[in-house]
């Protein structure tokens, strides 16, 4: 019979270490079909355009997932939610549907424990400050899962308003976690080991300058061609990893040099399922600048989808 999980029902089933875990088990499979997603865009009444999002995704006799995401910019002038999901879970030895999940909870769990797993993968073992910028839907669960990865001393939230920087830090004081917010993003970046952006930035917001030696930038937003959160010095001089190897054609921070001449695809060395195969080590060295680059794949969602039903079965 299938069954509805609501939002609150995702969360309580996707703790980040056994979540992690089975994004790292997922990756390491080769029986995964996940097809490029679909973007349309969509134009409004008011003149603004919107985003629908298709991603499929299944395993040959196991599992078959279907996530839509709406993409709404204005929303936020309204104060609304900007990003909207529904997920369906179906079995995939039957095609009988299993679940009905939460979307938004669900898309920002996985992506949240897909960049921690990135960051176990890449960033230095000795790192101690992580810097979120971004205030949005996915700053605190961001911010959770790479506590669940690194041992953070120190956890600087950044975002446009201050005050929504406070609460977000307020929010993570209250889990425990050492966390503070800071109006200079400069500053936070120039001493932190890990800067993770999770912004609906258009223009770059992270400057390749800030950023020293051994540090490890992780791009969750701009999941668009037309987006952009870093400029191209933090490109340029870093070694660049992302989810999928086809993901770089999609999202901004990569799609924007490639087609500029500025990097070519033998640039970016490796992606998520090499990482977690072993196929590549990952960084060069403790001094060696890494990029992630999330632009968002289907696997994600089957692997959480499947370990929250399962969890809540």
């Amino acid at each position: 019979m299938s069954r509805l999980i609501s939002h609150k029902g995702v969360e309580a089933a996707l703790d980040w270490a056994p979540l992690i875990a089975e994004l790292r088990r997922w990756y390491r499979a080769d029986n995964v079909e996940a097809p490029e997603r679909q973007v349309l865009s969509i134009p409004q009444p008011d003149g603004s355009t919107a985003t629908l999002l298709v991603m499929p995704a299944w395993v040959p006799g196991d599992a078959i997932g279907l996530k839509t995401v709406t993409f709404f910019p204005q929303n936020a002038a309204k104060g609304l939610p900007t990003i909207n999901a529904g997920y369906l879970l179906f079995d995939g030895a039957t095609g009988q549907l299993r679940a009905a999940l939460d979307g938004d909870a669900l898309t920002a769990r996985r992506t949240a424990a897909a960049s921690a797993l990135a960051a176990d993968c890449l960033a230095r073992r000795d790192a101690r400050h992580l810097v979120i910028a971004g205030t949005g839907q996915l700053a605190l669960a961001v911010a959770q899962a790479h506590c669940a990865v690194r041992d953070y001393a120190s956890v600087q939230v950044w975002g446009r308003s201050p005050q929504k920087a406070a609460a977000i830090a307020a929010d993570l004081a209250a889990l425990g976690l050492p966390a503070e917010a800071t109006e200079n993003l400069e500053a936070a970046c120039r001493s932190a080991d890990v800067v993770s952006t999770v912004t609906a930035a258009t223009q770059p917001v992270i400057r390749g300058a800030w950023l020293r030696e051994g540090s490890h930038l992780d791009l969750i937003g701009a999941f668009k061609a037309d987006m952009r959160e870093s400029d191209d010095q933090a490109i340029i001089q870093a070694e660049l990893f992302l989810d999928l190897r086809s993901g770089a054609s999609l999202a901004g921070d990569l799609a924007q040099p490639l087609e500029a001449g500025i990097i070519t695809p033998a640039h970016i060395l490796a992606d998520l399922s090499e990482l977690c195969r072993g196929d590549h080590p990952g960084r060069s060295s403790d001094q060696a600048r890494t990029v992630f680059k999330s632009a968002g794949m289907a696997l994600q969602d089957l692997a959480a989808a499947s370990l929250a039903a399962d969890a809540t079965g």
